[in-house]
């Protein structure tokens, strides 16, 4: 029992040591957290009232606003980890891959400590949010327990699509087809989800494509914990079961395939 407790330490630390010097570099550069904040302000600025004045876009009888706070929340997660993996072939061109690599530990902890750190980013996109959202008369539930749901969506989230964009590093290995792919793959992710409109209004091919697009997953579950007295579709439970499943499968590929970027 000791034995394996000291395993689980030495795993952490290393995890841990990774995602610190990864959020190292973001501290020396918090401009990077300020042009971020540009986009959710567009979104729910200018996009959120011009579009809530279009009858029938927001579920239910709230406002079009509320409806899309959560969304942009997830849509400015999806952003920010959808390119983390140009930071990797950065590494690989710099020599740092090379470090990682003959370093004791485990691959797997390389990939967890590299999708914590994007965490990291998306909670404080969520700050932005939220201080927007108030701003705004949206109706956020401040609750303690749910402002913890939504930091651990927001990690789960962030780790998710980090992980899946470090899996497309390891593919196209060059930043100039990465920035082409991740362009591509980022609009489809974000308008074939629940982020903006509701589900109930997509024709039924892109209702089939929404269902398994974990972004409508991420998105439903924020809005239940976001808004006060919102209900969530799926439940809160199934959200976060799918979410975990899908990271789990993406971090077994990404391990596999994170030690090919140094060839």
């Amino acid at each position: 029992m000791a034995d394996i407790l000291v395993r689980i330490g030495n795993y952490a630390t290393e995890v841990h040591a990774v995602a610190d010097a990864e959020v190292r570099k973001l501290r020396h550069d918090p401009t990077e957290l300020l042009t971020r904040a540009i986009q959710p302000a567009i979104w729910l600025l200018l996009f959120g009232e011009v579009m809530a004045q279009v009858r029938g876009l927001a579920s239910g009888n709230g406002r079009y606003l509320d409806f899309l706070a959560p969304g942009i929340l997830a849509q400015s997660v999806l952003f920010a980890a959808i390119f983390y993996g140009i930071a990797v072939i950065w590494e690989r061109d710099l020599g740092v891959l090379h470090r990682y690599m003959v370093s004791p530990a485990p691959r797997s902890a390389l990939v967890l400590g590299k999708a914590i750190s994007s965490a990291v980013r998306g909670l404080s996109q969520a700050i932005i949010v939220y201080v927007l959202a108030l701003a705004l008369g949206i109706a956020i539930d401040l609750h303690v327990l749910h402002l913890l749901g939504v930091a651990a969506l927001i990690i789960l989230g962030s780790g998710l699509f980090s992980t899946f964009s470090l899996i497309i590093a390891c593919i196209v290995r060059t930043r100039e087809r990465f920035m082409g792919i991740g362009q591509v793959l980022t609009m489809p992710i974000f308008f074939a989800s629940n982020a903006i409109y509701p589900i109930e209004i997509m024709p039924g091919w892109l209702r089939a494509i929404s269902l398994a697009n974990p972004l409508t997953y991420e998105v439903d579950a924020l809005r239940a914990l976001m808004l006060t007295g919102e209900a969530s579709k799926f439940g809160v439970g199934t959200d976060c079961i799918v979410l975990v499943a899908i990271s789990s499968l993406l971090v077994l590929i990404a391990t596999r395939m994170y030690p090919r970027m140094t060839m």
